[in-house]
């Protein structure tokens, strides 16, 4: 069975997640995992020339979650960039060198401002609500939590392969560790936008909103009474380490506060796939008179389809 398709929006908010290879806990924190995670996702944000901006992010040991922004087909460009590079630096810090990602990522709209703030609680939660940590600041790995409680830009270092290949005649940057010299690292500036139902809002008012969603989520946590792994076992973990036990559940079309705009999202996904496979079987026979589908939605039919006939 294929992969569904992929409805853009002309310009909206989309919950994103992407879990590791079977699992495994290829992300697990570290310094030099966190640093690299950071420039690549900051790399990415600015590569993306601001057709894609940044809400809320949280790094787990094996998947990431992102609350964005994005205009038009920029996620899928963004993605791509994201994934590969995550897979390539982080994968070489943790002597990875099979598939890095199990399947593709999902990326779900969200329709209004209580939903967007009900995708931010569930990126804090992160941590606390898996009982690995008692409180989301513990979380060793890389979030959001620091930048929406403090400065929202935040420096990380991007390290430059390219800059390594030109200078390749060096014998210190040809060694292995010579991928993350400090020669080739260059400061690259991350930056966490608030909410837009929390823009009119002063800086004080959003740490304060920030603050009791965590809060909520520490409570519920207590509530359940439950012994915690704790960040320093979180850390001792192997990154190569398969869970036993893997959590499937189907991916929700879109997030909403209401069943009438979920509603209305089915039926647009609906007339969207229609369209599209009517054109795409258009283009199979030849038939290139078909009206292309907007490029901000998933743009003309797959390559397979435009060399039919």
């Amino acid at each position: 069975m294929g992969w569904p398709l992929r409805m853009f929006q002309e310009e909206g908010f989309y919950f994103v997640t992407s879990r590791c290879f079977q699992g495994r806990l290829l992300l697990r924190p570290s310094a030099e995992v966190n640093e690299v995670v950071g420039g690549v996702l900051a790399r990415a944000v600015q590569q993306s020339a601001g057709n894609v901006r940044l809400h809320a992010f949280t790094f787990a040991s094996n998947h990431f979650h992102l609350l964005v922004w994005a205009r038009g087909a920029a996620l899928a460009g963004f993605m791509q960039y994201l994934r590969a590079n995550l897979s390539r630096k982080a994968g070489r810090l943790v002597d990875w060198s099979g598939g890095f990602w199990e399947r593709r990522y999902s990326a779900e709209p969200v329709l209004d401002d209580e939903a967007l703030v009900g995708r931010l609680r569930y990126v804090l939660a992160h941590g606390v609500k898996e009982g690995l940590v008692e409180r989301s600041a513990e979380w060793p790995g890389l979030t959001c939590l620091p930048q929406l409680l403090g400065p929202a830009r935040r420096v990380f270092q991007w390290f430059s392969w390219t800059k390594r290949w030109s200078k390749r005649g060096s014998e210190d940057l040809a060694a292995e560790e010579g991928r993350f010299a400090k020669e080739i690292a260059e400061p690259v500036e991350l930056l966490v936008e608030p909410l837009p139902c929390w823009k009119r809002l002063g800086e004080e008012e959003r740490q304060r909103a920030v603050r009791a969603l965590v809060e909520a989520v520490e409570s519920e946590a207590r509530a359940r009474d439950k012994p915690v792994l704790g960040a320093r076992a979180v850390r001792a973990q192997h990154p190569h380490t398969r869970p036993e036990h893997l959590k499937h559940s189907p991916r929700p079309l879109g997030h909403a506060s209401t069943r009438q705009a979920l509603n209305e999202l089915r039926e647009q996904y609906r007339a969207f796939v229609a369209a599209f496979r009517e054109a795409a079987a258009r283009w199979m026979w030849g038939d290139f008179s078909a009206p292309p589908l907007s490029r901000s939605n998933s743009g003309s039919p797959p390559l397979w389809f435009r060399q039919g006939g």
